[in-house]
């Protein structure tokens, strides 16, 4: 063989050679391309996977609260006629002897302070009534004073609660326009 086939014989491989390796560079690039397509989409995946969770976990709190909110509500709620008749046994303490009158309205009073502070511990408040303006969301008319003016309630005849802010049960009272 001579020189320039020689030459020419290696020339060729090597344009051959750089030829394939441009071939595979350009398959490497198509396949890094499409890799960093199925990562990105891998990561937008695991992005929209942590939201839903993060949604997931914070509904799943808002309806344990819920719930509890909701039994504590019913507790409270089956709690208000004990409280009620704690409320009248104190206002109809009727003649007895004065010493046992007394001891009896002090310890008839200590369990209804230590009802109400459990109570109130719960999220439990009065709604005060007496001498407010008329309000049907938090008062409930049971006899009414006619007269000129805006309503008013001028006697509480059942208190009223609030549980966290929420009306448990209204204010049964007597309404006057004055």
């Amino acid at each position: 063989m001579s020189g320039e086939s020689v030459n020419d014989a290696f020339e060729d491989d090597v344009v051959a050679a750089e030829a394939e390796v441009e071939e595979a560079e350009a398959a490497v690039e198509s396949d890094l391309s499409q890799l960093e397509g199925e990562r990105a989409e891998l990561v937008d995946t695991l992005r929209r996977v942590q939201a839903d969770f993060e949604n997931y976990r914070k509904r799943v709190l808002r309806e344990q609260t819920a719930l509890v909110e909701r039994a504590t509500e019913r507790l409270v709620e089956d709690l208000l006629p004990v409280l009620d008749s704690f409320e009248g046994a104190l206002v109809s303490l009727g003649p007895v002897d004065p010493s046992d009158q007394e001891k009896l309205r002090d310890g008839v009073a200590g369990i209804h302070s230590q009802l109400v502070t459990v109570l109130q511990k719960a999220g439990l408040e009065r709604i005060e009534a007496d001498g407010t303006v008329f309000d049907p969301n938090e008062h409930e008319a049971v006899m009414q004073d006619d007269g000129p003016g805006d309503p008013h309630v001028a006697e509480t005849m059942r208190s009223g609660y609030r549980l966290k802010g929420r009306v448990l049960r209204p204010a049964m009272v007597r309404v006057t326009r004055a």
